[in-house]
């Protein structure tokens, strides 16, 4: 094995993988169509992605839309980041869980995989559903 040369290679600390995950549940958790469109703008980069089993889409108005469909289908429910967030390089990963303000259940959970963009937002995410309700 060779020496891993790292100067040419982007760095972040915990604090902008903290800050971008902060920005990604914004988004997720906005109520309103036009805040859920400025808290993904401010999350994502321009032609940022989501994929997940369930998406996968380009673009602010298209990550828009499939947040606004996780709020149709689970009115009433909150996005919150379960443990620590873990990332190197530009990578991240977190866990979370949908849950019910009413009575705290979560009937959904995953794990994310986020890469950054250079200014910090969110170049790509992928996503895996851990746990979704039984039909």
């Amino acid at each position: 094995m060779t020496a891993h040369d790292t100067s040419h290679e982007t760095s972040h600390d915990i604090s902008a993988y903290e800050t971008a995950v902060a920005r990604y549940f914004e988004a997720w958790n906005a109520e309103r169509a036009d805040d859920v469109a400025k808290a993904v703008a401010a999350a994502w980069s321009e032609g940022g992605s989501y994929t997940d089993p369930l998406a996968d889409v380009s673009g602010h108005a298209s990550i828009a839309a499939v947040i606004g469909g996780a709020h149709e289908q689970f009115p009433g429910f909150e996005f919150r980041r379960t443990g620590a967030v873990d990332g190197h390089h530009d990578i991240a990963r977190f866990g979370w869980e949908l849950v019910s303000v009413a009575d705290g259940s979560a009937p959904v959970a995953g794990f994310d995989v986020i890469a950054l963009a250079e200014d910090g937002r969110i170049r790509t995410v992928h996503g895996f559903l851990d746990r979704v309700p039984q039909a």
